[in-house]
């Protein structure tokens, strides 16, 4: 019994001895103490974004110390909760300051908490870390020891500028919060979209203290604008309260588009869904972050704590911010084993005499220690590269999700360098800023065609104003209903604009035209804009010139019709003749050029027959003479001087193909000339109306009147008319020597008068826009208008109008408009003087060096004393001397014994014997039988020992023919 009772007693004392020599985990901690680092969190603790921040940073307090388990230092953190409030955050701030002593913090949760606390936290040097306040309002350079470890809203606006400019819209608004956070960004936002072309049409700012009656009164004023395409930038609760009231006012309907930023997007899949049911169609713009295998553990780990810690929410899904959160806790942590081990004294406190709490506090020892610490951070966290060395995070990718259903979907993204693209990776390397690399929109109202971004104000009719035109009612035609009691407008320029409002990318339904009539007839066009401009009438639908001092009040659309002015005069007065019309079928560029080329062509000529061609010799003045008669009479190929030199043929040849082309393309041109010259006006210009005292003619109420005064025309001398039939007598009867008007009108008046052929447009075309549609400065209509316009003038809806209103002829048959210079110019034939010029050069430089090579022994003895000039004057002698050696010349001595001669064939060649027989008993005939016999052919041949006796036959053979045809020239000669 004793030993059973002995035996527990000896287990017990045995387990105290085993517990003593081996110590537990809290025991062992205790042997190794960590520094303590304490770090202030200020954040709305009963916010969405605060609760899952809550866990984010909790679980990576955990995590990281489980990883690093041989730190010296640890976090201690000291929670406080904000509310929500500035003052409140800034209090907690104060708090953990003065009392806890914090070496960081990490928060405050938005904006305008953040803007105030980092004023206080940089005078005392102690880093702040923010990983939900994105206004561009705060930074580093402004706020040292504010350090951003999120992206600033800055990142994302050249995102929402690259969508926009994607689907064309030219018009946006703007609705953001008046808070830092709201404030902050639309600058840069404004500047991203000017970049792509796009206006800002209205700014609506939404308050904190708005109620949702005055939310519900604002977004009724944005219905009555046009523009349908608004960029939200709010809160998660505003956002709430103005898709609830875009609900009830029909704002989520087909033709709107919504655009959310980050704020909003980044916490879709946190919502509730009543609010993503008022939302579907809006497009989001968020950060993108990579998925893993390690971000889906963590995924799970998080949302199984976040529901256990939060039981009452049924809904949970992390977001960008709670990863910041938690990649904000693992840069702290680091930066503080670097910096918190060499200050054991955190912070150096100064006494005061005030007794102010603010001035209680001292400066950080550690804190430019620690701030430069946290700005070394770059590591691969959670949300991606964490990169602080510039104070905040760099921009990498933007996701841009689509809301649908109950929830989102992904249709592409955005980066810096590519672009909009459907996935991330993809291959194309160019920046894309097409829709095309997106996938499928389900846009508000669950449409799937692409809103066109504008629409007629709500309760709007505008009111378009026409003027009807007495002179050419196919432009404008304003007739009264006595039935209706109401006015009719038609015409060729309310067609052209009805067919453009059809190519809207919207409705434009509500418009009416409104007819304005002046007494008498007496109101201008200068009147109808200067009512558009007083904003009286929207609109003017008419013949309207587009010109400058008119842009000046008004904004015209692109022209529907083509530019310009010019005269129109009668046919019958035609020019009376001009003595010297033959001079201008050339210009006188090409007259000289002509002229020069042949004495050129002359001058080679003789430099290339002077010493082979008696022709080209004798006295200087009959070489001059036949020099440029040679040469001028190869423009009618009257030339009959015989060429002997070969480079000279071959420079005739040439020149003579370029002298039948001149000549053609002069006969030609002369021609024309004269038929012109009977159908052109004696009226050239409005220059010789001015000059001559002439009465000028113009359409009463255009334009036309300010351009003729200041062309300095007498008002004395404009006649106005009303009607096309008043143009007609006027010019018939003599009234106006000439009728100035644009184009389209003189086209038209053409056209329709049957007698058409009695008249001419002639003159200089005055440059204008041509006729154009009026709106008010900086009316939104404009540009959609220029793209309707050039779709419906380059299409087949022109040719059907213009049929409709100006028949089948829109000019008259065998009319002339324009009169162009006829005269030639060298530009046409620069290409073949080109030619023989390059041959007349060439063919004399080759016979000048061969001339020079064979007589260079002249050059060299002819000056005894070296004198160039001596030496020159030898050379040109020696030039001027015929060429014996050329065949032409060789002398020729005949010896006439009985029917045998002797002759020299030149060179050094022996006398050979010849006798030559008539063929025929006829004196007259030349034909004759010549036996040659070398005088000497012994001697002739000992220069030839190494010549075959074939080869010596083949050469006597061929002196004894040389010396045929010499004899043949000379008794020919005699």
């Amino acid at each position: 019994m004793k030993q059973v009772t002995l035996f527990p007693s000896f287990l017990l004392l045995f387990s105290l001895i085993l517990i003593g020599r081996c110590p537990t985990a809290a025991q062992n901690k205790n042997l190794n103490p960590r520094i303590s680092f304490d770090v202030g969190i200020v954040l709305d603790l009963e916010s969405t974004l605060g609760k899952m921040s809550n866990v984010c940073i909790s679980m990576a307090l955990d995590d990281f110390y489980t990883t690093h388990k041989n730190y010296n230092t640890e976090l201690i953190l000291h929670w406080r909760d904000s509310k929500e409030e500035v003052v409140e955050a800034a209090s907690m701030a104060l708090d953990l300051l003065n009392n806890v002593r914090v070496k960081a913090i990490i928060g405050p949760q938005t904006s305008a908490q953040a803007q105030f606390v980092a004023e206080l936290v940089d005078k005392y040097h102690v880093p702040m870390l923010s990983f939900s306040a994105t206004s561009p309002f705060l930074s580093t350079i402004r706020t040292p020891y504010f350090i951003r470890t999120a992206l600033s809203d800055f990142s994302q606006v050249n995102a929402i500028a690259a969508i926009i400019k994607a689907f064309g819209w030219r018009e946006v608004i703007q609705i953001w919060e008046d808070t830092p956070y709201g404030n902050g960004v639309i600058r840069f936002l404004t500047d991203a979209l000017q970049e792509v072309d796009t206006h800002v049409s209205y700014r609506s700012v939404i308050s904190q203290e708005m109620t949702n009656d005055e939310i519900a009164q604002e977004l009724y004023k944005l219905k009555k604008i046009q523009t349908r395409v608004f960029i939200v930038h709010l809160s998660t609760s505003l956002n709430s309260h103005l898709f609830f009231k875009a609900n009830e006012l029909g704002m989520m309907s087909e033709g709107y588009v919504w655009i959310v930023t980050d704020g909003v997007a980044s916490f879709l899949d946190s919502m509730n869904s009543s609010v993503i049911q008022t939302m579907k169609g809006v497009l989001g713009v968020r950060p993108y972050v990579q998925e893993s295998n390690e971000m889906d553990k963590f995924t799970k780990r998080w949302k199984r704590k976040f529901l256990n810690d939060n039981p009452s929410i049924d809904r949970a899904e992390i977001n960008i911010f709670g990863l910041w959160a938690y990649d904000t806790v693992w840069a702290l942590a680091n930066a503080a084993e670097e910096a918190g081990s060499e200050y054991p004294n955190l912070m150096n406190t100064q006494t005061r005499h005030n007794s102010n709490e603010l001035v209680k506090l001292g400066v950080s020892e550690m804190g430019p220690r620690l701030r430069d610490a946290i700005l070394k951070t770059n590591f691969k966290g959670l949300s991606g590269q964490f990169n602080l060395t510039k104070g905040q995070l760099e921009a990498s990718a933007f996701q841009i999700v689509n809301v649908v259903g109950k929830g989102e979907r992904e249709i592409g993204f955005w980066t810096p360098i590519y672009g909009l693209h459907k996935k991330l990776n993809s291959s194309k390397k160019t920046n894309s800023t097409s829709k095309d690399d997106l996938n499928p929109i389900i846009w508000p109202g669950e449409s799937t065609t692409v809103p066109k971004g504008s629409g007629i104000p709500l309760g709007k009719k505008l009111k378009i104003g026409v003027m009807r035109n007495f002179g050419f009612p196919e432009f404008v035609n304003v007739t009264h209903d006595s039935q209706t009691n109401t006015s009719i407008v038609s015409g060729y320029s309310i067609d052209v604009f009805e067919a453009a409002i059809k190519q809207l990318p919207y409705a434009m339904e509500y418009y009416e035209f409104v007819p304005l009539e002046y007494e008498n007839g007496n109101g201008t066009y200068n009147d109808l804009i200067h009512l558009v401009y007083l904003k009286v009438v929207d609109a003017v639908v008419g013949d309207t010139t587009i010109v400058a001092n008119r842009s000046n009040y008004v904004d015209f659309t692109l022209p529907y019709t083509e530019s310009g002015m010019t005269m129109l005069v009668l046919a019958n007065e035609i020019n009376k003749g001009n003595a010297w019309i033959f001079l201008k079928p050339l210009r006188l560029d090409l007259w000289l050029t002509t002229g020069a080329a042949f004495v050129f062509t002359g001058v080679v000529v003789w430099a290339l027959e002077h010493r082979v061609n008696d022709d080209f010799r004798g006295p200087l003045k009959n070489q001059i003479g036949v020099m440029l008669w040679f040469s001028f009479s190869t423009l009618v190929f009257a030339h009959n001087q015989r060429l002997v030199s070969n480079w000279s043929r071959l420079v005739v040849i040439i020149w003579l193909f370029v002298v039948w082309i001149l000549t053609s393309s002069y006969s030609a041109s002369f021609a024309s000339l004269l038929t012109l010259q009977q159908l052109k006006p004696s009226i050239n210009d409005i220059d010789d109306l001015i000059k001559n005292g002439d009465n000028i003619g113009y359409q009463q109420g255009s334009y036309v009147e300010d351009l003729l005064m200041s062309l300095k025309v007498e008002e004395s001398k404009l006649r106005a008319y009303s009607t096309p039939e008043e143009c007609a007598q006027a010019l018939s009867e003599g009234t106006v020597r000439a009728i100035f008007d644009e184009i389209p009108y003189l086209r038209l008046f053409l056209a329709k008068n049957e007698n058409c052929a009695k008249y001419r447009m002639v003159g200089r075309i005055y440059r204008t826009d041509g006729f154009g549609f009026v709106f008010p400065k900086g009316s939104p209509f404009v540009p959609d208008l220029n793209t309707a316009i050039l779709n419906v003038t380059q299409g087949v809806d022109i040719k059907k109008i213009e049929k409709k209103w100006f028949g089948l002829a829109t000019t008259c048959p065998n009319q002339t408009t324009t009169y162009p210079s006829d005269s030639l110019t060298l530009d046409s034939f620069w290409g073949l003087f080109l030619i023989t010029g390059a041959v007349s050069i060439s063919a004399f430089s080759i016979f000048l060096f061969l001339f020079l090579r064979r007589n260079g022994h002249v050059w060299s003895t002819g000056g005894s004393n070296g004198s160039f000039r001596q030496r020159l004057i030898t050379i040109i002698r020696r030039f001027n001397e015929r060429d014996l050696s050329h065949y032409t010349f060789r002398r020729t001595r005949v010896a006439n014994e009985g029917s045998k001669m002797v002759t020299r064939l030149g060179g050094n060649s022996p006398p050979i014997n010849a006798s030559v027989e008539p063929t025929s008993s006829n004196p007259n005939r030349r034909d004759s039988v010549v036996t040659i016999e070398p005088e000497d052919d012994a001697r002739y041949f000992q220069t030839f020992d190494c010549i075959s006796p074939a080869r010596r036959r083949w050469n006597l053979l061929s002196r004894a023919w040389r010396f045929r045809t010499e004899y043949a020239r000379l008794h020919e000669y005699n």
